[in-house]
C-alpha cells in the first residue's frame, strides 16, 4: 500500500491538538498547536546538524500540508 507523505490526525482525548503524521523517513508525529514532535526513528549524534535543518524543513512542510487541507475543506 502506498501511503501519503503526510496524514492529518485528531483525537478526542486531545481536543485542542492538531496532529500531522509524517510517514516517510524520518517518521514522526507533530502537534501543530504545541510544536511537540514524537520521532519514530533514532538518530546518530554525528548527524545532529543535518537533522536540525531537515526537522525545520519538515515542520514547515507539515504546516503547509495542514493549511492546504483546511483550505480544501472550506
Amino acid at each position: 500500500m502506498k501511503l501519503p507523505r503526510f496524514i492529518l490526525g485528531d483525537n478526542t482525548d486531545y481536543p485542542e491538538s492538531i496532529f500531522i503524521i509524517h510517514t516517510e523517513f524520518p517518521r514522526f508525529i507533530i502537534d501543530l498547536k504545541t510544536d511537540d514532535i514524537e520521532w519514530f526513528e533514532e538518530f546518530d549524534v554525528e548527524n545532529e546538524e543535518e537533522m536540525v535543518e531537515e526537522t525545520n524543513n519538515l515542520i514547515k512542510e507539515a504546516s503547509e500540508f495542514y493549511d492546504r487541507e483546511v483550505d480544501r475543506y472550506q
